[in-house]
């Protein structure tokens, strides 16, 4: 992956990841990834300079995130200027402090007399498993990774070991002996002029299945080591309390350029985590934090159903995206090589 390699390790990289384009196709829209291979960890950032209408749907039991509350429709803030999907746990939401400086920077943000003040939300997902625990993405590589989706080519990111998704794993409801890798995946799905695309970096508990067939896709290994688990399988280990509990979570961001208010985005963003429920199972757990942002960027008059439906169609794609295009790492299998 090109890109210059920073002072911790992080690296940009915008390799596109033909045929799907990305959810940069969409007006106004920009997003970018910070990759550490060797610490199994990066962020990713999907940006909105102009602002977007901003929602949130949180059903995991156990989430790491920023700004949320703010998104709720109640709340007198009406504007979304990045989405942070980043890994590190906890640790990981530095990165989005370094989004909005260099948001601040560029003058980007609501205006409130005395300067700018950026809305960036952000999730977080547990890969301190993977490469080294000490090391998670940072202030320094926040500003980077916002100014390179503001100042790079405009391409699809790169899928698989990339960004947020670096240190992704799945099926870990066997223990980690048994869990697989998975990682970043994007995907936009067109319905005339409505686009809808979306980001998301799998990290889950759960097996990821193919929504069309219900064919597994990556997940907790049978004892064989060449299969994935059924879904008996998890059901009995979660029942028994299975090892690593709370170090799972799949956060993604919805991006379309319908022109929604705050109540329709959030409407939006409960269909979305419909996604989860097609593509992971079991998903929503007490030991997940599966989070879904959305992001208006208010072109297109379209029903919310519909831009609902098919947002549930592009988070369907990028999460089966994110497991097929994993790379085995750090000890993990991944689907392509079973």
């Amino acid at each position: 992956m090109s890109g210059q390699v920073g002072s911790n390790g992080m690296r940009p990289g915008r390799a596109n990841c033909k045929p799907m384009a990305g959810v940069a196709q969409i007006d106004g829209v920009y997003a970018a990834s910070v990759t550490n291979e060797e610490a199994g960890t990066g962020c990713t950032v999907i940006v909105c300079p102009k602002g977007a209408t901003g929602a949130v749907d949180v059903r995991g039991g156990a989430p790491a995130s920023r700004e949320t509350d703010l998104l709720r429709p109640e709340e007198t803030v009406d504007v979304l200027h990045a989405v942070v999907l980043s890994g590190g746990s906890a640790f990981g939401l530095s990165a989005s402090c370094g989004v909005a400086e260099e948001l601040e920077r560029r003058g980007i943000g609501v205006d409130v007399g005395v300067g700018r003040v950026p809305i960036v939300s952000s999730a977080c997902l547990f890969d301190l498993a993977c490469g080294a625990s000490d090391v998670r993405p940072t202030v320094a590589d926040g500003a980077r990774v916002a100014a390179l989706a503001l100042d790079g080519p405009r391409e699809a990111l790169s899928c698989g070991n990339h960004g947020a998704g670096t240190g992704c794993t799945v099926g870990k409801f066997l223990g980690p002996e048994r869990a697989m890798k998975a990682g970043l995946g994007e995907h936009v799905e067109r319905a005339g002029e409505l686009v809808c695309g979306a980001v998301a970096a799998v990290n889950a508990l759960g097996n990821v299945v193919d929504p069309e067939s219900g064919a597994p896709v990556a997940g907790a290994l049978a004892e064989d080591g060449h299969t994935v688990a059924s879904d008996a399988d998890a059901i009995a280990a979660v029942a028994a309390a299975a090892p690593w509990l709370r170090s799972n979570t799949t956060i993604s961001c919805v991006v379309t350029n319908a022109r929604l208010t705050k109540a329709q985005a959030t409407k939006v963003a409960q269909m979305s985590a419909d996604a989860y429920a097609h593509a992971i199972r079991p998903t929503h757990t007490t030991n997940d934090g599966d989070t879904v942002f959305v992001m208006a960027t208010g072109e297109v008059e379209a029903p919310v159903d519909a831009v609902g439906m098919l947002a549930v169609r592009a988070l369907e794609g990028a999460i089966v995206r994110g497991a097929r295009e994993a790379r085995s790492a750090y000890g993990f299998t991944a689907a392509r090589d079973l």
